[in-house]
């Protein structure tokens, strides 16, 4: 990487005065460890800049560079914050998700209702998954397979009141 000899100069004045640069910015912004952050953000500016003619004086350049950083760096800042406050303010939301306890407790729920419908004699365990679970209407169960109506609704008559027994029996 080469530099112009305006800029070597410039870098040469900011590593002879770097301490005096981060001072000025401090009395002015208040903080040492951000005044340090802009003037290291001058010295990238300087590396990465096009060549600088003409400087008669690098050390006033070289103030005004940093004072310029530290202004933007401070508006940026302000604005952060202004972002960070405003969002802080904002009204908290309830979640319509289930917590982690409601999640625990469901798949409690739903295993022991797996474990209630297992228990359930096999005729009347088809019919209960086949309405239940799969959401067909009775007479397409009565239909499947061979079976009254009347025997449909008795199988989940059955059905449900076995579920609920065991479900009361296994409660926690």
């Amino acid at each position: 990487m080469s530099h112009s000899s305006a800029n070597t100069s410039l870098l040469a004045a900011l590593v002879r005065h770097y301490d005096e640069l981060v001072d000025s910015v401090r009395r002015r912004f208040g903080d040492r460890q951000t005044a340090r952050e802009v003037v290291h953000d001058v010295c990238v500016q300087l590396l990465e800049a096009p060549e600088k003619e003409g400087v008669r004086v690098p050390l006033a350049l070289l103030r005004k560079i940093a004072h310029d950083r530290a202004v933007s760096h401070y508006r940026s800042e302000r604005r952060r914050q202004a972002w960070v406050d405003e969002q802080t303010q904002l009204p908290e939301v309830a979640s319509a998700a289930p917590g982690p306890e409601r999640c625990l407790e469901t798949a409690d729920e739903l295993d022991r209702l797996c474990a209630a419908i297992a228990e359930l004699p096999p005729r009347c365990r088809q019919v209960f998954v086949m309405h239940k679970i799969h959401e067909l209407p009775q007479q397409a169960v009565a239909e499947q397979l061979g079976i009254s109506l009347k025997a449909v609704e008795k199988h989940l008559r059955v059905g449900m009141s076995k579920c609920l027994a065991w479900l009361e029996r296994v409660a926690p």
